[in-house]
């Protein structure tokens, strides 16, 4: 299996990953403000300790590398959580399934990859079955421009360090990029957390069932990072764009088996069509990159 298929596998299982954490994180009676921070904290000592212990160390040249990726989406989980608390979760999740139509175009001007008709059509169907798995799944119906517009600028925020990581991973191997990233992101949540967090008895503690459970959070969708992270080095950003609106179809399938939460038919075909979608948009790029090394070879 050469590099791009590898990479397709990946971004795959980075996506059934990050899904794991929306169920995992109803779990958990914390803030998402609170989540990241102990998240990225745990990983800094885990990730670190396996760092130095491979002999690994950080140059000045890779901090500055890793900065902007790190700022980036600690900056989204931010105003991210803050539009949560304004807006419906429904506004906030169809807001951010327009990354993919974001992506496709910054990838065709930054990236020089073909975006065709084709391509954009098959987004925007697939970015419609994200809003009827969403819509399917709330009674709620309300609008809030503040909280709208700051799930609006979540969703740039998180196309920023999308392209972000896909720039610098020529330059910094994943697991140094990951390291550096938990390590500047937890120092950077660390304000936030001191002056949003809830609790007026001093600095949040974890329980020890809220600490397994943020483990899980790290072994889970944090591996999540990793694999997306290592495959934006051998797939297009159009294609890890697209395939990220697969997040909310697995989430509400594992709610339901593991949370026991119904689920709609109305959240069922709209399931059918994002996944209908991405496994043609998957295999259209495998077709693409095949022919591309056909050529390659006979020249």
């Amino acid at each position: 299996m050469n590099l791009p298929h590898l990479g397709r596998v990946a971004a795959v299982v980075a996506v059934i990953c990050w899904s794991t954490g929306n169920i995992i994180v109803a779990r958990l009676d914390l803030s998402g403000i609170e989540i990241a921070f102990w998240r990225q904290s745990l990983g800094v000592v885990v990730y670190g300790v396996v760092f130095f212990a491979i002999g690994k160390r950080i140059t000045w040249e890779q901090i500055k590398i890793a900065f902007p990726v790190a700022v980036l989406f600690c900056s989204e989980i931010v105003v991210f959580f803050s539009a949560l608390n304004i807006t419906t979760v429904a506004n906030a999740t169809i807001i951010g399934a327009l990354q993919t139509i974001v992506l496709i175009f910054v990838a065709g001007g930054k990236f020089g990859e073909i975006i065709t008709k084709r391509l954009v059509g098959i987004s925007i169907f697939a970015t419609g079955g994200v809003a009827v798995v969403v819509l399917g799944s709330s009674s709620e119906i309300s609008w809030s421009p503040l909280g709208d517009l700051l799930a609006l600028l979540a969703m740039i925020l998180f196309s920023a360090y999308f392209v972000a990581v896909k720039s610098v991973r020529s330059r910094i191997d994943t697991f140094t990029l990951q390291t550096l990233a938990m390590l500047i992101g937890s120092l950077g949540l660390l304000p936030f957390l001191v002056i949003f967090q809830s609790s007026t008895s001093g600095f949040p503690d974890l329980t020890r069932n809220e600490f397994l459970w943020i483990l899980v959070l790290l072994a889970i969708p944090g591996s999540g990072h990793f694999l997306m992270n290592w495959a934006h080095l051998h797939v297009s950003l159009s294609l890890t764009g697209l395939l990220m609106l697969a997040i909310p179809v697995f989430s509400a399938a594992g709610a339901w088996i593991f949370l026991e939460q119904s689920v709609s038919l109305l959240q069922i075909v709209g399931g059918v069509i994002v996944i209908a979608a991405l496994i043609i948009v998957t295999r259209d790029d495998a077709s693409s990159s095949n022919e591309e090394n056909e050529i390659a070879l006979e020249s």
